[in-house]
């Protein structure tokens, strides 16, 4: 089916669905790279206006990847409540975006459609949203999870605690997570990226996170962000595996390139359930996205690369995860080129993740060869925060030194929780205080709680 829409006296025409929201989406690298943006800014309002128009039930008969050719797309349609999206179906895209924001729909009311909305209608609306309708919207959505702690409550704003080391060295990565967890840090996930991906580091590194964690009682998980065919084999082989992780993207010819599959996934997540480790729910899975993945491993079907990642979220949501986020900044400048369009992406990213029902956090973070700095981040942080983000990283001194990116630090998300009233996730909360790392408003005490806490994990 086509569409069009009339600017000033020019008629603008889209041979069909993806080719719409490929117009309508705002100006990004990764896009253009593709060949699929629009040509001008007059063709990108005249697919607004036409997108605006589309009705929701548009998606359900206009699949932008067949049925038959993608197992994302059978996921995310197999698992649509259609009761669900019965409330909104009578609405266009323009309707959905003035529900969305008005004064008379709750959080609640988002989530009891949410299961019934394709991941394609999320993006549509993202599109015709400026910035501070991606906030408000957003900011009404609150998605609980939980295995040691309870993560995405109302007033709360958790951090993953990102200890990465070049080497994998025990007393580096040691030495970090002290130094997160006297800032407050952790209460979303301890999660290494490991330097090498084979088993006996693997392992190693799930055994000197567990002996801290259990070793000082904290109510947190942790996590190897490796490949979750490794996490199988270690859980195999009896290491202490709290989340599996895995990197998705949103069609299945992407998910190809990263070694995965629905089957695959749903192994990973049946093997950490059956540890019963979890102490106050069962999420178990924590997925990392990005814009430009599918475009990257010539994967994306000439779809605009903001609705594939929309896809990655729908994908996501069957196997219920603790932690969802988009390294919004991570791929480069070629997918998306400076601060603003990492800016733009960021809140769309957090926007249509929490939409759809997910525990969404944004990984705030850029490249050193992207038209971006520190700035940018802070004011993306700042914006997140508004829109309330489920959780940020937590980097030390934001820079990376093994991934060889910037993201955020310590520092900043001790700022943000300050600046917006915000506080960890509470069992987290507890212990920080019972042992004397934090005051009442949450100042680091590190002289006056820490010396059994650095003791212990330094001397690993």
């Amino acid at each position: 089916m086509s569409y069009s829409a009339t600017v000033g006296s020019v008629t603008y025409r889209f041979d069909d669905l993806k080719a719409l929201l490929a117009a309508a989406t705002p100006e990004r690298s990764g896009d253009l790279l593709a060949g699929v943006a629009a040509g001008s800014a007059e063709e990108r309002a005249a697919a607004q206006y036409a997108l605006a128009d589309l009705p929701l039930k548009a998606f359900l008969d206009d699949l932008v990847i067949p049925y038959e050719e993608d197992e994302v797309t059978r996921v995310i349609v197999d698992g649509l409540d259609y009761m669900a999206f019965a409330e909104v179906s009578s609405l266009t895209v323009g309707d959905f975006r003035e529900w969305l924001l008005s004064d008379s729909t709750s959080g609640a009311d988002i989530a009891r459609i949410s299961p019934g909305l394709m991941p394609e209608m999320a993006a549509a609306v993202s599109k015709i949203m400026r910035a501070q309708d991606l906030i408000t919207a957003a900011r009404k959505v609150r998605v609980r999870t939980a295995f040691r702690d309870s993560i995405g409550l109302p007033g709360r704003l958790s951090i993953r605690l990102q200890p990465n080391h070049p080497t994998d060295d025990p007393r580096g990565v040691a030495a970090s997570i002290v130094d997160g967890l006297l800032y407050g840090a952790g209460d979303a996930v301890i999660g290494i990226n490991p330097a090498g991906d084979n088993i006996d580091s693997v392992t190693r590194l799930l055994r000197m996170l567990d002996d801290i964690i259990s070793g000082h009682g904290i109510p947190t998980q942790s996590c190897v962000l490796t490949h979750v065919t490794t996490t199988i084999e270690a859980i195999e082989r009896g290491a202490p595996v709290d989340l599996v992780f895995q990197s998705i993207a949103g069609t299945q010819k992407a998910n190809e390139s990263f070694g995965v599959s629905a089957s695959i996934l749903e192994e990973g997540r049946a093997a950490a359930l059956s540890l019963g480790r979890g102490t106050v729910g069962r999420n178990v899975m924590y997925f990392e996205t990005g814009q430009g993945s599918a475009l990257s491993a010539g994967a994306n079907h000439g779809v605009d690369q903001q609705t594939v990642e929309a896809r990655c979220y729908g994908f996501a949501r069957a196997f219920e995860p603790l932690l969802v986020n988009t390294v919004v900044g991570f791929i480069g400048p070629e997918y998306l080129y400076d601060g603003k369009q990492i800016i733009r992406a960021g809140l769309e990213d957090h926007f249509c993740g929490k939409l759809l029902g997910l525990p969404m956090g944004v990984d705030i973070c850029y490249t050193n060869h992207a038209n971006a700095d520190q700035d940018d981040m802070d004011i993306l942080l700042a914006s997140l925060a508004a829109a309330g983000v489920t959780y940020i990283m937590g980097v030390p001194g934001a820079d990376d030194i093994m991934l060889n990116y910037q993201s955020t630090s310590f520092h900043d998300g001790l700022n943000a929780r300050r600046l917006f009233g915000l506080r960890p996730a509470p069992e987290f909360e507890a212990w920080l205080r019972d042992l004397g790392l934090v005051d009442e408003d949450l100042t680091p005490r590190p002289l006056a709680g820490a010396e059994r806490l650095l003791s212990g994990a330094l001397a690993l």
